[in-house]
C-alpha cells in the first residue's frame, strides 16, 4: 500500500495558525504575551506519521482535547523563558510523551520552538524495534518526561531540523520507496534522547556475530537499492543497537551505521555512473538514498570513490588534493 506523502512549510500571522501545531491533531490555543504572534510552521506526513517543527516569538498557552487516538512525542527546541508541560518543567531537548486520549496542557512563557512526532501505536515495534523498552506500546500510553543528555540532546535537535529543511528543499525525494528510511531517521532523533535518560540495558544476548551479519545481508540483498535504517533491521531481528553494533565489529571492525552509510554510497555511486548528465542531479541521489546533509554526504562520498559525486555523473571535472576532497567550488553548487 502506498502511503499518502506531504512536505508543507508556512508562515504563522496570529495564534490561530497554531491550532495545527501537530499534524493531525488539533490543539487549543490562547495567546499569553502581548504583541502580534509570528512564526513558522513545518509538516512532513508519510502516511499516518508526521513530525510538525513550530516556532513562535511570544508566550503561547496550548491544549490538546482528549479525542486524539495517537500518543505525541514532543520534543524543545529552544525557549527563551519557561517552558511547562502538564507539571513538568522542561529544560532544552527535553522529550515529552503525550499518550492517546489523554487531555495535554502546555505553558510556553515566552518565545519557544518545538518538534513534535505523532505515529500509530501499532507501528511501535517497527518504529523502535530491538529496543524492548520502547518497542512495548505501553512505554507510550502514559504521560512522561525523559530529561535529554545534554550533548545527545543537542545532535538530535539539530538533526530533526536539517531534515524538515532538507524534506523541504527536496520535496520530491520524498517518495514512497524511501519515506520508511524518512521516517525511522526522524524516530531516531526522538529515540535517542529518550534512551539517553535511561540507564544502560545489558540484558541482549549476542548472537553468532556471522549467523546474524549474514542474515542481515540477505535482508539487505533483498530489499534492493532501497535504504535500509538501523532501526529496521534492529526490528527485523528483534535485536537491540549494542548486539548488532558488536557483531558488526567482530566481523567488519566497522558499526551498522558506517557499513549502511558505505552501502548507501555504492549505491549513488552506481546510479550516478549509470545516469547521463541533466537527467537527474547529485542532490536528488542523495536525498533518495537518505543523506540530508549534502555537506557532509560529499565529504563521505570523496573520501571513499576519490572524486566528487558531480565528477561520477560527468558534470565537471575539478582535480582533488591529496585528502580526497575538491579543491575548487562548494559542494553546495551540487544542488
Amino acid at each position: 500500500m502506498v502511503q499518502s506523502l506531504l512536505v508543507d512549510s508556512r508562515r504563522l500571522d496570529g495564534f490561530e495558525g497554531l491550532h495545527q501545531a501537530v499534524h493531525g491533531s488539533h490543539v487549543d490555543v490562547m495567546q499569553l504575551g502581548r504583541g502580534r504572534l509570528r512564526g513558522t510552521l513545518s509538516h512532513v506526513g508519510i502516511g499516518d506519521f508526521s513530525l510538525s517543527i513550530g516556532a513562535f516569538n511570544i508566550g503561547m498557552r496550548t491544549q490538546r482535547v482528549s479525542s486524539d487516538d495517537k500518543p505525541i512525542i514532543g520534543m524543545l527546541l529552544a525557549a527563551e523563558r519557561r517552558v511547562a508541560h502538564w507539571s513538568f518543567d522542561m529544560q532544552l531537548n527535553d522529550v515529552l510523551v503525550i499518550p492517546p486520549l489523554l487531555e495535554h496542557d502546555g505553558v510556553f512563557h515566552g518565545a519557544s520552538a518545538y518538534a513534535a512526532m505523532r505515529f500509530d501505536l501499532d507501528e511501535v515495534a517497527s518504529l523502535f524495534g530491538g529496543e524492548a523498552r520502547l518497542s512495548d506500546p505501553d512505554t507510550w500510553r502514559k504521560r512522561g518526561h525523559f530529561r535529554a543528555d545534554p550533548a545527545t540532546g543537542a545532535v538530535a535537535s539539530r538533526g530533526l531540523v536539517r531534515i524538515m529543511s532538507h524534506l523541504g528543499a527536496y520535496k520530491d525525494s520524498l517518495t514512497p520507496s524511501t519515506a520508511d528510511f524518512w521516517k525511522r531517521s526522524i524516530v531516531e532523533c526522538m529515540a535517542a534522547n529518550v534512551m539517553s535518560s535511561l540507564p544502560p540495558d545489558d540484558s541482549g544476548r549476542l548472537p553468532s556475530a556471522r549467523r546474524l551479519i549474514r542474515r542481515v545481508e540477505e535482508y539487505l540483498d533483498q530489499a534492493g537499492t532501497r535504504p535500509v535504517h538501523v532501526s529496521e533491521i534492529c526490528a527485523a531481528f528483534t535485536v537491540s543497537r549494542r548486539t548488532l553494533h558488536r557483531a558488526f565489529q567482530e566481523v567488519f571492525g566497522l558499526g551498522p551505521v558506517t557499513f549502511l552509510r558505505h552501502k548507501r554510497l555504492c549505491t549513488i555511486h552506481s546510479i550516478l555512473r549509470e545516469s547521463r548528465p541533466g537527467s537527474t542531479t547529485v542532490a536528488a541521489v542523495a536525498m533518495q538514498q537518505g543523506f540530508y546533509e549534502l555537506g557532509r554526504f560529499s565529504q563521505y562520498y570523496s573520501m571513499m570513490f576519490g572524486e566528487r559525486p558531480s565528477q561520477t555523473l560527468g558534470v565537471t571535472s575539478f582535480p582533488l588534493s591529496d585528502d580526497g576532497h575538491a579543491q575548487a567550488g562548494s559542494i553546495l553548487s551540487e544542488r
